[in-house]
């Protein structure tokens, strides 16, 4: 069936390709979630000339203040007011019919349908015709409104704040063949909105919550990662080095092409450092790379890395390098997902860093969601054959616990960085702690960061319990028992 597509970014591939010509939408939500703005970018996005289309108002705001509020967002045309949006009243109407039923209602929308042809009808509120009739008289022109609508191409969007009993029985739920509703939700540090569908009929919409944001282009939602079909992962060869020298030894020749791998480590031990030379290893190397920040910007970075001779300014401007920062402020897990899938679609790309899970995690406030968007993010990352390097907190002192998030089993690839006290000073020290498929060195190998960046040193002999267990020596440094 085809669909009408409401323009709407990251609307229509929710809906499973936008709303039925002839059919019926509802559009609910409270009060300030964007429903008459959502309403009305949909009519400036479908009407044309030849099919324009109609937006009803019935006892709303005046028709002047309604437009008005669209002056800054850049989906408004003053030009079209008329040809091909047009406003309506309908309050003369229901008034005069309030112990009648909303037949005369019914018959000019019906009229307005059949002479002239428009792609959309939209009725905002329709929530307040229920107060002028009773439920008998209520469903009847709905069902009289909806029926005679079906045989024409004629999209009709009911827009009204109604409560959950309402929807379970209302006469507009029940005749309706999808219905959208629109949340608000208060948190901190930013608030969020997001959008769910709840029926759909003739398409498979994209299940579950979805974020969107207001903006001066009006609405754009992201489509929940773990929804979408992401694809097998590509086929890649091969190893790859980090730029380290020596960690390719360990590693058993280096990280499997295509992989995903999580750096572990507290605050400060060079996580950071680590993923930034692991990108200057692609970048040297050809490869389009794309880092994602949560808190060092990329201005920041790029001094960072200039401290170590490496110079980030030259790709970025050439576009090899794309520093992707997202203030923790904004951060919401569908949006990333879409900068990630934006900077990945079409342009092969070797290498992505995140840095990190701990901030993602903490910042998203999403830990039930969490294990299957982050398998969804892998696997997108993985299906573009890039490769992946992902960076997370762990305590400063004492045991190194696993991740928050519970997704230690998506990585193909840890690596543990540690702080470690050597006789009356502290040093850093690396281990390898897992490599799927695929043999690695057991051995803690002490470690700096150095003009240079990240220099891996020798083996360590007389260091235990780095991985959260503790061991006494005996003079014979065998273990005491």
């Amino acid at each position: 069936m085809k669909r009408l597509a409401t323009g709407v970014p990251g609307l229509d591939a929710i809906l499973g390709g936008g709303i039925e010509p002839g059919g019926v939408a509802v559009l609910t939500g409270p009060p300030g979630t964007g429903k008459t703005v959502l309403a009305q970018q949909i009519c400036f996005a479908t009407a044309t000339e030849r099919h324009h289309a109609v937006y009803y108002t019935t006892l709303s705001e005046p028709h002047s203040k309604i437009v008005r509020h669209l002056d800054h967002f850049s989906f408004f045309d003053q030009d079209a007011l008329g040809p091909k949006v047009e406003y309506l009243h309908l309050g003369d109407l229901i008034r005069e019919e309030e112990r009648e039923g909303l037949s005369a209602v019914v018959a000019e929308i019906v009229r307005k349908v059949l002479d002239e042809r428009p792609v959309l009808v939209v009725i905002d509120s329709a929530r307040v015709l229920r107060d002028f009739t009773d439920a008998g008289q209520l469903r009847t022109a709905f069902y009289d409104l909806t029926s005679r609508l079906a045989h024409s191409q004629t999209a009709l969007l009911l827009v009204g704040e109604y409560t959950p009993a309402e929807m379970r029985g209302g006469p507009e739920f029940v005749l309706a063949d999808s219905i959208i509703q629109l949340m608000y939700e208060p948190r901190e540090p930013i608030d969020r909105r997001w959008m769910r569908i709840i029926k759909m009929r003739g398409a498979r919409h994209l299940e579950g919550k979805h974020t969107f944001r207001i903006d001066a282009a009006g609405f754009t939602f992201y489509p929940r990662i773990e929804t979408l079909d992401t694809g097998a992962p590509a086929t890649v060869t091969g190893r790859i080095g980090a730029g380290v020298d020596g960690l390719g030894e360990l590693m058993g020749g280096g990280i499997g092409a295509g992989e995903a791998t999580v750096v572990l480590g507290p605050s400060g031990v060079g996580k950071t450092i680590l993923g930034l030379r692991f990108v200057v290893e692609g970048l040297d190397r050809g490869e389009r790379c794309l880092y994602v920040t949560f808190q060092d910007t990329a201005e920041q970075l790029i001094k960072m890395a200039s401290g170590f001779g490496w110079d980030l300014q030259t790709p970025v401007d050439k576009g090899q390098l794309v520093i992707h920062h997202v203030p923790l402020g904004d951060l919401d897990l569908d949006m990333l997902a879409a900068g990630v899938r934006r900077e990945l679609e079409g342009r092969r790309t070797g290498r992505v860093v995140i840095d990190s899970l701990a901030e993602m995690v903490h910042a998203a406030r999403e830990l039930e969601r969490f294990p299957a968007y982050a398998r969804a993010l892998t696997g997108l990352i993985r299906a573009s054959g890039a490769s992946l390097l992902i960076t997370s907190e762990t305590t400063t002192l004492g045991p190194s616990a696993e991740p928050v998030g519970g997704v230690m089993f998506l990585f193909h690839n840890v690596i543990l960085l540690r702080y470690i006290e050597l006789a009356s000073s502290t040093g850093r020290a690396l281990s390898i702690v897992k490599m799927r498929n695929s043999d690695h060195s057991k051995d803690v190998h002490q470690f700096q960061i150095t003009a240079e960046g990240f220099a891996l040193g020798e083996r360590l002999d007389q260091v235990t319990g780095t991985l959260g267990w503790s061991a006494l020596r005996g003079q014979d440094g065998a273990a005491a028992l």
